[in-house]
């Protein structure tokens, strides 16, 4: 009998995560996998908290523990898991982000316009199957929540998934900002199948909670911080920019492959998802984007250069978060004093004072929610228990109205 292969990778957040079986070998070595380790997990926000400079790899691999263990925890409950079902779910929570373009969230729909991440990953998946002769097939079910089995679609994608457990727990390490900490380990001990459906034992509601309350946290004090929001901004007004002058036939330095995407307007409804757009869509990761940016400093469209050279050099554009939206005369205002100092004009004034919105909602009620199974048998939403929190608090959407527009009267870049 042939030992079969195993791998030890050592992580900073939880020690030693175990890879034992072949396929997953396969897969984690695959040229559109080892892509992830060049996207940032966090996009920009290590201008804010210089630590975060962690990748999609390092996310998926945890996500990829904590399945690993919440599949242990469920079958010493007595659910029944096949090896063939754990293997799939264990590879649908590798590939949950592989179809992220650069810098994540932050050129969602800029790099092929119209189009999210979730899809690309769809069509990433399919195009891996075909190359592993039909061996992800249940994967893609379960990632689908086509397999009968619900809570493994669940444990890959819902209110209480191992995606959120790992990037709350990752994002707070790699900050620093405690508040993110959650009690993950508690969480999935406290997790059963009941009806087919993930549950929570009912003394695990605390720790629910606070998980609900750190994502919450994390949100307003890291993803959604103000100077993330301009960071992040800026980038894409960057990539707007040089696509606008790609398209009337200005020379850029770029990759071949950003070339291919800011040449030619890929859209949803022009791109075709074959395998050779799909590999040119995994050459592209962050090292084409700033490599590009650090070039286009010099460039000699002024709008290009001035928001590349800021970028840079972390000349951010000042961002004021408040409850009611900003009032045209209060935008126009803005646009006149940049006009007068930038000597920008028109439409080219959009690039430089902009307004937009950041919306939250901690825990939502019309979403999966998050089930509670009682010693007695009976189960609850978790925003519908006595004096639970979410139910006063988390589950109220907020949104904030927020401005752009650059420091035009101070050089301090910090």
């Amino acid at each position: 009998m042939t030992e079969r292969k195993r791998k030890i990778v050592n992580d900073p957040v939880y020690g030693f995560i175990t890879i034992d079986h072949p396929l997953i070998l396969n897969l984690i070595s695959h040229p559109y996998y080892q892509r992830l380790r060049r996207i940032h997990q966090m996009a920009l926000a290590h201008l804010v908290y210089p630590g975060a400079m962690h990748t999609r790899f390092h996310h998926s691999m945890g996500a990829y523990h904590l399945m690993c263990m919440a599949l242990q925890e469920l079958k010493s409950k007595g659910t029944e898991i096949s090896e063939e079902e754990e293997v799939a779910a264990k590879l649908a929570i590798l590939l949950h982000d592989v179809g992220h373009g650069p810098y994540s969230h932050a050129l969602e729909h800029g790099i092929i316009e119209g189009v999210s991440h979730e899809v690309i990953s769809q069509w990433l998946m399919e195009e891996l199957n075909r190359q592993m002769n039909g061996a992800l097939s249940l994967t893609l079910e379960i990632f689908n929540n086509r397999y009968h089995k619900k809570f493994l679609h669940q444990l890959v994608s819902s209110q209480l998934d191992v995606d959120r457990m790992d990037y709350l727990n990752r994002d707070s390490f790699y900050t620093g900002v405690a508040e993110g900490t959650i009690g993950y380990d508690r969480i999935i001990k406290m997790l059963i199948v009941h009806n087919g459906e993930l549950m929570v034992e009912e003394k695990g509601i605390y720790s629910i909670e606070k998980f609900v309350i750190a994502r919450r946290l994390m949100y307003w004090q890291v993803y959604l911080h103000k100077t993330v929001l301009s960071a992040e901004n800026m980038l894409v007004k960057v990539l707007t920019r040089a696509k606008e002058l790609a398209q009337k036939g200005v020379e850029l330095f770029c990759s071949p492959t950003l070339s291919y995407f800011l040449y030619n307007n890929i859209t949803r409804n022009n791109f075709e998802c074959t395998e050779e757009c799909l590999q040119r869509f995994c050459l592209l990761d962050d090292y084409d984007i700033m490599g590009a940016i650090k070039v286009w400093t010099n460039h000699e469209d002024k709008i290009l250069s001035l928001l590349s050279n800021w970028l840079i050099n972390r000349n951010l554009f000042k961002v004021v978060l408040r409850d009611q939206a900003f009032e045209e005369q209060e935008i126009e205002r803005l646009k006149t004093q940049v006009k007068d100092k930038l000597g920008i004009e028109g439409a080219d004034l959009d690039y430089f004072v902009f307004s937009g919105t950041a919306t939250l909602r901690a825990y939502n009620v019309n979403d999966e929610k998050i089930n509670i199974l009682f010693k007695d048998g009976s189960v609850k939403d978790i925003s519908s228990i006595d004096n639970a929190l979410i139910s006063h608090t988390l589950a109220i959407p907020v949104k904030k109205f927020y401005i752009c527009h650059p420091k035009i009267q101070t050089n301090n870049v910090l």
